[in-house]
């Protein structure tokens, strides 16, 4: 269930594979893949919770125009990880709202 032709980046250079940890969990992916898409190969598919309702969101677009991949990477919050290079040792949180939950 890897993303291999995203429709913004295009295909990629496949890096090698990385550590990086979701949530404090170590989780694998190839570096240069969008975060979302290693996520979505480790099966995960909710990347933050509405703050009003506390609904779970995921990739919607996978082009960085909407909010619903979101996520908190490396201490800042809002980051579209449809969009966003994965890179060894990225810390990625569930966003909460505005920010993780604590």
């Amino acid at each position: 269930m890897r993303i291999e032709n995203h429709p913004i980046l295009g295909t990629y250079q496949k890096g090698p594979l990385v550590t990086f940890t979701l949530d404090g969990k170590e989780m694998k992916g190839y570096e240069g893949e969008p975060i979302a898409a290693a996520l979505r190969a480790a099966g995960v598919m909710t990347h933050r919770h509405t703050s009003k309702l506390d609904m779970p969101r995921g990739i919607f677009c996978a082009i960085g125009r909407c909010t619903d991949c979101v996520m908190i990477v490396d201490g800042k919050p809002n980051i579209r990880t449809c969009v966003t290079p994965l890179q060894e040792g990225m810390k990625v949180q569930t966003q909460y709202g505005i920010k993780a939950k604590e």
